[in-house]
């Protein structure tokens, strides 16, 4: 009755909110960039909560329960990379090119800095292609735990959670996205803190908790001490031993993945081009700072020192007692620990987690098939716009549910970072190009989008052990798992991989190419280092 009473009231607030947006929904600006009027405090708590979902706190708070504290270099990335430089060197400059070219989305912000039809069609095949896999994982992450702790269904938890966002994304628009993000935001926030509170309360205080997780150096994340040792393992409360294949994983994947990705990421860019100065961007810094620094140093701490909790109560680590799903630590934890008052309020939290994340998603992948491949491809503006959008928010919604029913245990922080590394790999060195450097060219941006995602998807499927060993494409036609077995490379992430090639491309080929006019130029670049006012 209890939880029947908190979801109705959620989904009542949600609804409002998101009829709201929809009522001041008139135009494609409205729907595409918000017309370009977004308030700092909304458009610091979505970005926010767009950047840090249920893969944040249940994939990565998983995470943290098998590589421990070693894990929060990436809260210092988040708030240094995705807060401070995102928005002070990147935000700004993106909001007011953004505004003297006239692009609504990411890929057409590119197209338009770089004059290519074929740069807007190829980075909304990217993303449009591509997202579903981040999509899935973040319905994975919320079902999971609603699985774990009300005893329901993991396939109908899928499907209600699809099917709700996409009714308020596909009407509202970015808008409704926006909206909806600041509330989920804001219960994100306080559901975090309090569980943070509680676990160090319940383990004697924040010394004897941490403490007790340094203590247990010797139980560690595999079958036998000897096996954990080998990989790098060196403790709960250490970085692994550096350049160890437990090292790469975590620094390579799971701490500059995402740590750097952030700035390329399609869903993200886009908030800055929803505000109408440079003075909101400003505002917003902090507010999204305290904020991502809450969310994420609260879900990694909470999924170290649960190892604590379950060794005193099962003697066994956290990743043993779910089973060995990372993906059910957090959730695993919450229900073994907690009353069952939290168990329902923290559903909400992580509810508004997914659904803030979930929205900006779907809204990403269906402007990316309306206006970036769509329109580009035949050419046709106006209505069709939001139209296409439209039935592209419903074709992500089904390939995210389909992905959802067949993704392997254990994916959630792994596809995320790997969603994070390709958009690096395919946008990060044409983006800095694009705003910081005049000299770049159309050949030399298209010449560092195709080979950083070329090369990510060559590193995917023969290169990268943890996508390549399932796939089965390299063992099909090269007779082993990776084409190199050496260590540490099949532990290498695909960005590290591919991000240098790209950033190569791009230059070489800017500087072989002829720059391009100055009379574009100056129209790209009008007003972009000027930081003050407008």
């Amino acid at each position: 009755m209890i939880l029947s009473i908190i979801c109705l009231i959620f989904l009542v607030i949600n609804g409002y909110v998101g009829y709201v947006a929809w009522r001041r929904t008139k135009s494609a600006d409205d729907y595409l960039v918000a017309g370009r009027e977004t308030h700092p405090f909304i458009m610091a708590l979505s970005y926010g909560a767009t950047f840090i979902s249920t893969a944040a706190i249940v994939g990565f708070g998983g995470v943290a329960a098998n590589y421990g504290m070693g894990i929060l270099w990436l809260v210092f990335l988040n708030i240094l990379i995705g807060i401070f430089i995102a928005f002070v060197f990147f935000g700004k400059r993106t909001r007011k090119m953004g505004h003297n070219l006239g692009a609504l989305t990411f890929p057409e912000f590119l197209s338009r800095r770089f004059d290519s039809r074929f740069i807007q069609y190829f980075s909304g095949a990217v993303i449009f292609i591509g997202m579903p896999l981040y999509a899935a994982v973040v319905l994975v992450g919320m079902a999971r735990f609603v699985e774990t702790t009300l005893q329901i269904d993991y396939n109908i938890a899928l499907v209600v959670m699809a099917v709700i966002v996409a009714a308020y994304v596909i009407f509202g628009g970015i808008r409704g996205v926006m909206y909806t993000d600041a509330l989920q935001g804001s219960i994100m926030f306080f559901g975090t803190i309090f569980l943070l509170i509680a676990i160090y309360w319940m383990l004697g205080g924040v010394v004897d908790a941490n403490q007790a997780l340094t203590n247990l150096v010797n139980v560690v994340p595999a079958n036998s001490t000897a096996a954990a040792t080998a990989t790098g393992f060196t403790g709960w409360t250490t970085m692994p031993s550096l350049g160890s294949p437990f090292w790469w994983t975590l620094v390579s994947s799971l701490i500059l993945g995402v740590g750097i990705g952030v700035l390329s990421q399609p869903q993200l860019v886009v908030r800055f081009m929803t505000v109408k100065s440079h003075r909101e961007l400003n505002r917003a810094v902090l507010i999204g700072g305290v904020f991502i620094f809450a969310i994420t140093f609260g879900a990694y701490v909470v999924g170290s020192l649960s190892n604590v909790y379950f060794f005193q109560t099962t003697g066994q680590t956290a990743v043993q007692a779910a089973g060995g799903n990372l993906d059910k630590v957090i959730p695993a934890f919450i229900a073994a620990a907690m009353p069952l008052w939290f168990t329902y309020l923290f559903m909400v939290a992580l509810l508004s987690a997914a659904m803030s994340t979930l929205s900006a998603q779907f809204h990403v992948q269906g402007t990316a098939f309306g206006r970036d491949i769509y329109e580009t491809l035949v050419r046709k503006t106006g209505g069709s716009s939001v139209r296409m959008a439209r039935i592209g928010i419903v074709i992500a919604v089904l390939i995210a549910v389909i992905m959802g029913f067949i993704l392997p245990s254990s994916i959630v922080a792994l596809g995320t970072s790997l969603w994070f590394g390709i958009t690096a790999a395919a946008f990060l060195a044409i983006y800095v190009a694009a705003i910081y450097w005049k000299r770049a060219t159309k050949e030399g941006a298209i010449a560092g989008l195709v080979s950083g995602a070329a090369v990510s998807l060559f590193w995917l499927l023969f290169g990268f052990k943890k996508t390549a060993e399932p796939l089965g494409v390299s063992k099909a036609l090269m007779g082993q798992s990776t084409i190199i077995t050496s260590v540490p490379w099949p532990t290498v992430d695909p960005m590290i991989v591919a991000l240098p090639v790209a950033v190569v491309a791009t230059i070489v080929v800017s500087l072989l190419t002829k720059p391009p006019e100055k009379e574009f130029i100056d129209k790209c670049f009008q007003g972009v280092d000027r930081f003050k006012g407008k």
